[in-house]
């Protein structure tokens, strides 16, 4: 069957499937928590008194991004990149800016001023950071799959 009436109908099959997406694909309180909480860890780990912290770090913090992201996708059954093009853009420019502000400053006073600690401090930034653009990003999502944006 072939048509307007065809059209409409597919049209609407299409909204209805984007509006079930949208009713799952908010990630619960937990999984922003958990990725802040991964994110302070990994530059914390370069305010460690041993050096090889962060050898130890990358390697659990990919772990654990990728479970992150298994648990999402056994949640909602899609993964969606967080630098895709649209909307959601703007969330992950605003992350990548900030994080690099806070970033720069504290990777020069810990690795080249010696001044201990402040990676910790930078972690915590970028942990309670990534948690809140996460949660920012998973809202503009769903505002653009009910085709609120």
């Amino acid at each position: 069957m072939t048509g307007p009436k065809a059209a409409a109908a597919q049209l609407a099959a299409l909204q209805s499937d984007r509006a079930a997406l949208a009713d799952r694909a908010m990630q619960p309180w937990w999984y922003d928590a958990l990725l802040g909480l991964m994110t302070f860890a990994f530059f914390a780990s370069y305010s460690l008194w041993f050096p090889w912290g962060p050898l130890v770090a990358i390697p659990l913090f990919g772990a654990g991004t990728r479970w992150l992201m298994s648990v999402y996708r056994r949640l909602t059954g899609t993964w969606v990149s967080g630098d895709r093009p649209g909307p959601t853009r703007r969330a992950w420019r605003v992350w990548i800016v900030c994080s690099l502000a806070v970033l720069a400053p504290a990777m020069v006073l810990e690795l080249l001023l010696d001044v201990r600690g402040a990676m910790a401090v930078a972690g915590v930034v970028l942990g309670v950071g990534i948690a809140f653009i996460s949660r920012w990003w998973s809202r503009i999502y769903i505002a653009e799959l009910r085709g609120e944006l």
